[in-house]
């Protein structure tokens, strides 16, 4: 039986959603603001003094479908807090956009989150350590702001490098 790479894996997850989001797709007049939209997503998670731009985009019925935290409440109240534990592990977070897909009313984003853990995360207390971890979400957006979020991580590769689990 063949062994079937993360990226090889990644790779087809991206191909399967595109379609997904082509296919959702009704037209073309949203994807200029969906593509600011994602700009703004990107400088939020690149800057934690800027969190107020959540506040602009996201929808305030906003529900996070993956969350790192349990039951966070809707809207921006919702994701901040997670944004806040986040940075507080990883003060050097950075949010790299790799690729995206537009639709209509779908966004799919591959990225990479590097940093170094330096305080704690959620739980995990700090350990100096380097990480660079692929991720994939899907943003649905609705009259200019994203009300649905869906977040696959590599937990798996994160841990390793956090040295949490080893090899």
């Amino acid at each position: 039986m063949k062994k079937f790479t993360f990226g090889f894996m990644f790779t087809i997850a991206l191909m399967l959603t595109t379609l997904f989001v082509v296919g959702c797709s009704g037209g073309s007049s949203n994807i200029k603001s969906n593509r600011e939209i994602v700009k703004l997503y990107e400088e939020g998670w690149n800057n934690k003094d800027k969190l107020n731009i959540f506040d602009d985009i996201i929808a305030t019925n906003f529900i996070n479908h993956s969350p790192l935290m349990e039951h966070p409440q809707p809207g921006p109240e919702g994701l901040k807090p997670i944004v806040k534990a986040i940075f507080a592990g990883f003060p050097d977070l950075h949010y790299k956009i790799i690729d995206v897909v537009y639709g209509e009313d779908k966004v799919a984003i591959r990225s990479v989150l590097t940093g170094t853990q330096t305080g704690n995360f959620f739980g995990i207390p700090p350990t100096g350590k380097k990480i660079k971890v692929n991720q994939f979400q899907v943003e649905r957006i609705q009259n200019g702001k994203i009300v649905e979020h869906w977040r696959l991580t590599d937990d798996l590769v994160l841990m390793r490098q956090l040295g949490v689990i080893k090899n």
